[in-house]
């Protein structure tokens, strides 16, 4: 089947403006579709919860604007489709395959946060066949983009290896301080803090491994050192004496701290690593090289390079600013995808992502 004909500019002529439906309204969902809404170039065409209790509800409600758009919540994809967006953000917990493919052979692109589409060589080829038949179908692409993985394990690593003539090792370290985060159902019986040290959760160490394995992946596809295989690994301290944190107590000789290693490996040696340090504050004592939440990236080549990028804003702030670090590139990727070829799009695929904040 001949590709659709686009609707959408093929180029990044921004005066010509997309029309956007947001897909999910959860966290990120909500932050996105408040940028989507306020964006001088980008309209909301529509919005698609899973929730019923919002589905008839304005847009402006569930992002916390004041002036409405005219734009319900809806839980009928047809009805999101009945005059195909350029684009939607699609933003749910879990993807569904049959819901990306009929949005995009319905003629409409996809900007996800969902990490299934960073890396297309590590999709399972069947999905990968289905979605691209999709794209072909409709003339549409889809990229997965966000924070962590996305923007600290893609775009600036790509960057920051730009002035290497040799790459020794590229390190990626994520700091995340979680004293403060009140959520003991995902601290404590999912992350395992506050429980007796034992070998690490391998359904774990695989999930981490799949979420950020393609993403390391395609940053070494892109510097020209392609993996051979990644391996995940993970380590745990324990708390010297009792003490309280938001979500609840961490008795002393539990898990106060926790350190995954994703380790992208290429002719027996290391190439690039991401690693995670989630800990529970000071009162962890874990012992480690502790650095404020943020990232720390290093270089070791022949332009030996350290960067940290901290958060600077107390953690009680976290709530209130975090989700903009996965949102908003997501909503600043729209022209891109838009004006990119049919199929899975990487930032390898892209030109740099930028903002239109006039």
């Amino acid at each position: 089947m001949d590709p659709k004909p686009r609707t959408t500019p093929t180029t990044l002529d921004s005066a010509a403006g997309h029309r956007v439906a947001q897909w999910a309204t959860g966290t990120i969902g909500a932050r996105a579709l408040r940028a989507v809404v306020t964006h001088p170039e980008l309209t909301l065409a529509g919005l698609y919860s899973h929730n019923p209790d919002k589905h008839g509800r304005d847009a402006a409600e569930l992002c916390g604007l004041d002036t409405p758009t005219g734009i319900r919540a809806t839980g009928d994809i047809g009805e999101i489709l009945r005059d195909p967006p350029d684009c939607v953000l699609y933003m749910p917990q879990t993807p569904d395959i049959d819901e990306v493919c009929r949005i995009l052979a319905a003629g409409t692109n996809i900007v996800t946060t969902c990490g299934l589409f960073h890396h297309p060589g590590s999709m399972d080829p069947e999905v990968r066949a289905r979605v691209e038949a999709a794209c072909a179908s409709g003339g549409t692409s889809i990229h997965s983009t966000g924070s962590s993985p996305g923007f600290i394990t893609e775009a600036v690593p790509l960057v920051l290896s730009s002035i290497q003539r040799r790459l020794d090792l590229l390190t990626i370290e994520e700091y995340a301080d979680l004293s403060r985060r009140d959520s003991p159902a995902i601290l404590f019986d999912i992350m395992g803090f506050g429980s007796p040290p034992g070998d690490f959760a391998q359904w774990r160490l695989d999930h981490l491994r799949n979420s950020f394995g393609p993403s390391l992946r395609l940053l070494a596809d892109g510097i020209g050192l392609p993996l051979d295989t990644v391996t995940a690994s993970g380590e745990v301290a324990t708390a010297g004496h009792t003490f309280e944190i938001a979500a609840g107590t961490i008795p002393a000789g539990t898990v106060a701290a926790q350190r995954i290693t994703i380790t992208g490996i290429r002719q027996g040696r290391a190439v690039v690593r991401f690693q995670a340090i989630w800990h529970c504050g000071a009162d962890a004592e874990t012992g480690w090289d502790i650095r404020p939440t943020g990232w720390h990236l290093s270089v070791e080549g022949d332009a030996p390079l350290e960067i940290d990028m901290v958060f600077p804003f107390p953690l009680d702030q976290m709530a209130q600013h975090s989700p903009a670090y996965t949102a908003n590139r997501a909503v600043n990727a729209v022209r891109h995808v838009c004006a990119a070829p049919p199929g899975i799009r990487t930032v390898l695929d892209l030109p740099p992502i930028t903002a239109t904040l006039g």
